[in-house]
């Protein structure tokens, strides 16, 4: 059964607008203000104070600018922590466009792989549409920076500097989408008609060159090799000679990042804890190991993180990468996520429409998506039961800029943690010895729509 809006429902609906004298100052106050600024909790900002126990940042944020390399910027700002120190200055930063032109030609290599692969398949068949969406995101995942790192290095900041189109990607993006569409059209046409696998190959080389011009006239050309030499804090200068991307991440980055795994909160019945998952389609270097998470439950990831940002006798205090749902329940002026931080149903009158949906809820019904990385770099931990502490606030290191909250580092309430924090990169030794077993097994293959494969 259909029904239509009639006039007796508009008009009663404006009439219960119009008698209740709270819609009416709140009109007022929308008018001009901006919403958020209206349901703003300010005792919910008052009870996330800076302050941490553990607080391991004493270095400048960076800026991705307007672009959504955030998961890189997350990554090479972990590494750097480690290459300051061993470099002897106070400042650090590798060059985010080198990675992120590999990253971009790395990508639309693996898209057309896909293209290729599902060429059997209707043009609106929702596995292809799905990649149709988007062929150049700039987003990725903790083992997509993996690969990129491990074959192609990196480059201090200096080698290969920021451009216009690097901190400001869309029309890069366009105009790679816009040739990438037109690529899958001709390589399908092809495909249909019956060209030899060779020739489809020879057609997807054609594009992947005019990839890298276009690339390389964007970004710049990345180095192959560059004389590395610089001053440390104590004024002493040091030269290190001629190498290359590779060579300068075996001798300047310390974190042993090939061991690292990327686990995950996904609290759907549908998802096991203990399992490994994978998404189809999901990836930036073609042979590189495919992206996989260990499904654990939230107590655990608090834990790994607490634990990485304290350290231990045998393991030296790191920051954490992790990838969070950021637009929900943030003040982007004081820098603060409480999961409460806003109330929207008291303004709107909906508390009685429902209950509001649980982080499982909001995954089936596309409510929620891992859509941002940072950096853990602090936790304030209390006494909990037993000799236990537990965290109640986290400090963040985010990539945009210095201008706002603690010159670019943030405060997450612990509240927030739990319902908008995604996954982490830990070690694989900080793992429980039956995760570590669980890693072994083949992973569950997710579609490649599924919220779970969303790019940071």
């Amino acid at each position: 059964m259909t029904s239509d809006l009639s006039p007796d429902q508009l008009e009663r609906f404006a009439k219960r607008v119009e008698a209740d004298p709270s819609a009416r100052m709140m009109q007022n106050a929308l008018a001009g203000t901006d919403v958020d600024k209206v349901v703003l909790d300010h005792a919910r900002t008052l009870s996330v104070p800076r302050s941490m126990s553990h607080h391991l940042d004493d270095w400048e944020a960076t800026d991705q600018k307007q672009s959504g390399r955030c998961w890189m910027f997350a990554g090479l700002n972990l590494l750097r922590v480690g290459v300051a120190a061993r470099l002897g200055v106070k400042e650090f930063e590798f060059s985010q466009s080198y990675v992120q032109f590999w990253d971009k030609l790395e990508k639309a290599n693996h898209w057309l792989e896909s293209i290729i692969a599902t060429s059997d398949r209707d043009v609106d068949d929702r596995t292809v549409a799905h990649l149709l969406a988007s062929p150049a995101e700039d987003g990725g995942q903790w083992n997509m920076f993996l690969a990129l790192v491990t074959k192609h290095g990196l480059v201090p900041k200096e080698v290969m500097p920021e451009t216009e189109s690097s901190s400001k990607t869309r029309k890069l993006n366009r105009d790679l989408s816009s040739l990438l569409r037109r690529t899958a059209h001709d390589l399908r046409r092809r495909i249909e008609a019956g060209a030899a696998p060779e020739e489809v190959a020879e057609a997807k080389d054609d594009v992947l060159a005019a990839v890298h011009r276009m690339l390389c006239l964007h970004l710049g050309t990345p180095p192959t090799s560059f004389v590395w030499q610089w001053r440390d804090s104590d004024k002493h200068f040091h030269r290190d000679g001629e190498m290359t991307p590779r060579e300068f991440v075996e001798r300047y980055v310390t974190l042993p990042i090939e061991d690292y795994v990327c686990v995950v909160h996904d609290p759907r019945p549908s998802s096991p804890y203990g399992r490994t998952f994978t998404v189809e389609h999901l990836g930036n270097v073609v042979g590189a190991p495919q992206v996989v998470y260990l499904n654990v439950e939230m107590p655990l990831i608090k834990r790994l993180a607490a634990e990485a940002l304290v350290g231990s006798t045998d393991r030296p205090a790191e920051p954490v990468w992790f990838g969070c749902d950021v637009g929900q329940m943030l003040d982007g002026d004081l820098g603060v996520w409480h999961a409460s931080l806003f109330d929207y149903d008291e303004l709107y009158g909906t508390d009685d429409l429902g209950p509001v949906l649980s982080k499982s809820d909001r995954l089936y019904h596309h409510g929620t998506a891992m859509t941002h990385a940072m950096l853990l770099t602090g936790v304030n931990l209390v006494d909990g039961p037993g000799e236990a502490q537990v965290p109640t606030r986290w400090r963040v290191e985010n990539s945009w800029g210095t201008e706002k909250a603690d010159k670019g580092f943030w405060t997450m309430d612990d509240s927030w943690f739990d319902e908008y924090v995604f996954e982490i990169a830990v070690p694989r030794g900080a793992l429980p010895d039956e995760l570590r077993d669980a890693l072994e097994q083949e992973p569950i293959v997710l579609p490649a729509w599924d919220p779970m494969g969303a790019l940071a």
